[in-house]
């Protein structure tokens, strides 16, 4: 069996450094100005210079991602980038069209180019054309099930395949979605969705507007735009059974703590996986584990099904069981103690837990010391607390506490 990568979603630099220190193989980034996200999840070439270094330097790689749907009025800004990006060193540009693909190509032929999942790639003779154009890598359509991925990688051995195993759903095919502009004139395929979808909707007919239409058994709201999150952490020995070379978690608008509970627990359950490859069980902690994030139920989307979208319980918005309460800043080890940055409202003997990539610890929090060194009850998020430790902690080490 292959060990294959497991790509996490970077949204800055701090995240970045999130993802290396819970075990990312590699992080794909936005480009600034040509990603698919908002301009708070994309990097300075300045911090993208310094994340490419710093992944380096611990064995993993950094994609960057330029896939909007490029206008014209994107072209110059394209041009000036795209040398800039392979200048700082990237493992892999990611695009969505031929345009962007083609000047990639002329302007820094030797930096490798992955295809988004936004071009949309469903069948065999696709991947053949995008191979023929240069594409090192494809990040596959959502839609296909493992059996389709499976006789993609058969038929094609040299083309490295991606798929996304964890993360948000789009309720568009491929993510093509045009409900945000519509609704927001905010463009998701020029990385600025508003997403609508998960707003609360009811559907009537026009001449029947006492009436409307429930498409589910609920009192009150439609759901079907807006589809659990996906997560495939049961079926591991399935998805690498299907050839593929890249695991890609969702999330690049995430927190850190989303970031790092998410990296750990694929982290443990792929190296549990290729060392006891005749013990596939999935381990109830890791299930549970991805309960403590942010998640509107989980699915396995498209994986064992065809064109399946699995849509909210009208009773899920958002859960999670657990929330940041912060990250660890630096250590003392003469006084054994962390300093941390409050990430949320944390209350002196509260349960708050240190995610370290191997164990959780839980953390006396008796008593909070500020770096002035005045005792505190309580501690608001940007304040700075002493809490204590018995071994070193890294810097940037998520905390947690439970949600109230």
């Amino acid at each position: 069996m292959h060990r294959p990568e497991l790509l996490i979603p970077a949204g800055n630099l701090e995240k970045l450094r999130t993802a290396l220190l819970y075990g990312a193989d590699a992080v794909y980034v936005g480009v600034e100005g040509l990603s698919l996200r908002a301009s708070s999840s994309e990097m300075s070439m300045t911090d993208l210079a310094a994340g490419v270094w710093e992944a380096h330097a611990k064995g993993a790689k950094v994609y960057a991602a330029a896939n909007t749907f490029a206008r014209n009025t994107d072209l110059q800004r394209a041009k000036k980038i795209i040398p800039e990006v392979a200048q700082v060193g990237v493992d892999a540009l990611i695009v969505s069209e031929p345009g962007m693909l083609k000047l990639a190509r002329n302007l820094a032929p030797q930096l490798p180019i992955h295809l988004s999942t936004q071009a949309n790639t469903t069948n065999i003779e696709a991947v053949h054309f995008w191979k023929e154009q240069g594409v090192r890598r494809i990040v596959l359509a959502r839609e296909l099930n493992l059996k389709e991925v499976g006789e993609i990688a058969s038929a094609v051995p040299e083309m490295e395949l991606e798929i996304f195993i964890h993360g948000a759903m789009c309720m568009a095919y491929s993510g093509r979605c045009y409900l945000s502009a519509f609704r927001n004139r905010r463009s998701a395929n020029e990385g600025d969705c508003s997403q609508p979808c998960r707003w609360e909707y009811k559907l009537y007919e026009s001449t029947r507007p006492d009436d409307p239409l429930i498409l589910q058994e609920d009192d009150h709201y439609s759901y079907l735009l807006s589809s659990k999150d996906l997560c495939i952490i049961e079926y591991l020995p399935e998805v690498l059974a299907s050839g593929v070379a890249s695991l890609k978690i969702e999330g690049r608008m995430k927190s850190a703590y989303y970031v790092a509970v998410v990296t750990r627990t694929y982290r443990q359950a792929l190296n549990a996986l290729m060392r006891e490859k005749e013990n596939d069980q999935c381990r109830r902690e890791w299930i549970d584990e991805l309960e403590t994030v942010s998640n509107r139920g989980y699915t396995t989307g498209f994986a064992f099904a065809e064109e399946k979208i699995n849509e909210t319980n009208p009773d899920i918005k958002y859960v999670q069981t657990h929330e940041p309460a912060g990250i660890v800043l630096k250590y003392d080890p003469s006084r054994k103690r962390m300093l941390i940055g409050v990430r949320n409202h944390l209350v002196a003997g509260n349960e708050i837990e240190l995610l370290l990539p191997d164990k959780t610890i839980s953390i006396d929090t008796s008593t909070f010391i500020d770096v002035n060194g005045k005792m505190l009850s309580e501690a608001n998020n940007d304040n700075q607390i002493y809490l204590p430790l018995e071994n070193e902690a890294p810097v940037g080490a998520v905390l947690r506490q439970k949600v109230k």
